[in-house]
């Protein structure tokens, strides 16, 4: 299912995935209302297919595919694509949701959901924060955290001269802290400056992400080098040593 532009704006393209023909049409059709070219895959091979032959801004992809589980299917996807990724599962545990976002999906939704509340969390997704006017100025020179390199510009990480894969929201939590390194984040105050404050989501999203980043950087809970917890109230960046 595909729309095409009546003009010349480059439209928002959107992939959907899930192997529930009704339900991936149903939220291809609230997409497409909102402004999409939007993309169906119903298997995972066809999903990463899909990806790498439209180039999605965000997929919204189901983690019980057949033949290549959602896991896999967004594994494949942050090799070749930093889309956003909003992960569904029919399943409350925990576990599959920390699994979902350690190999990058940025938001999840647990089946049944509301397919307003997804447009509306896609919606977000896609205003995050990326202003080059206003108190968002990203600096000419990376900021600097012992051996670690933020490149705001270029949004690029190095440790120790190495370059760090950060997916995109990865990457927004760490030059949040960043950026105001003498500022203690609440969970919802993070979630502000990263998500937006339209936001609606469970916000323990935020210690997730906190701990990938924690472990791309080789950092632990222990030496804090680089995120520090503040208990009892959240996270500020660290100092390097």
């Amino acid at each position: 299912m595909v729309v095409m532009a009546q003009d010349k704006t480059p439209m928002r393209r959107a992939l959907v995935v899930d192997d529930e023909e009704a339900l991936a049409k149903l939220v291809a059709g609230y997409l497409e209302r909102d402004g999409f070219e939007v993309h169906t895959a119903f298997d995972g091979p066809a999903g990463v297919e899909a990806a790498r032959a439209v180039d999605p801004d965000v997929v919204v992809l189901d983690l019980g595919l057949p033949r290549l589980d959602g896991i896999e299917v967004c594994r494949q996807l942050r090799t070749f694509s930093d889309c956003y990724v909003v992960m569904l599962t029919a399943r409350s545990e925990e576990i599959d949701t920390l699994i979902g976002l350690s190999v990058g999906a940025d938001d999840y939704m647990t089946k049944p959901f509301s397919p307003r509340e997804l447009l509306a969390r896609i919606g977000v997704l896609m205003r995050r924060p990326r202003r080059t006017s206003g108190v968002l100025v990203p600096p000419a020179e990376p900021l600097r955290i012992g051996g670690l390199s933020i490149d705001l510009l270029a949004r690029e990480v190095h440790l120790d001269g190495e370059e760090v894969p950060l997916t995109r929201t990865e990457f927004d939590v760490l030059a949040a802290l960043a950026r105001s390194p003498h500022v203690v984040f609440s969970r919802r105050v993070l979630i502000e400056a990263v998500w937006g404050d339209n936001w609606v989501g469970d916000e323990h999203l935020v210690d997730v992400h906190v701990l990938h980043v924690r472990q791309k950087l080789r950092d632990t809970v222990e030496a804090q080098r680089f995120i520090r917890t503040v208990r009892g109230v959240g996270y500020r960046i660290g100092t390097g040593g």
